[in-house]
């Protein structure tokens, strides 16, 4: 689980930017797209294995 702690209430935006980065560097946001659509595991190896080189 991700949280945020901004001492300025008024400053959305700032936790809003600090929220999305946190989410970027711990995947989440790559699982989500991942999941969206079933993939084949044939699929999956062959992505893997495109990511490598």
């Amino acid at each position: 689980m991700i949280e945020v702690k901004v001492t300025d209430p008024h400053n959305f935006e700032k936790a809003m930017r600090i929220f999305k980065k946190a989410c970027q560097k711990d995947g989440f946001m790559m699982e989500i797209k991942e999941r969206r659509y079933y993939s084949k595991p044939s699929e999956k190896r062959r992505t893997k294995a495109k990511k490598k080189f």
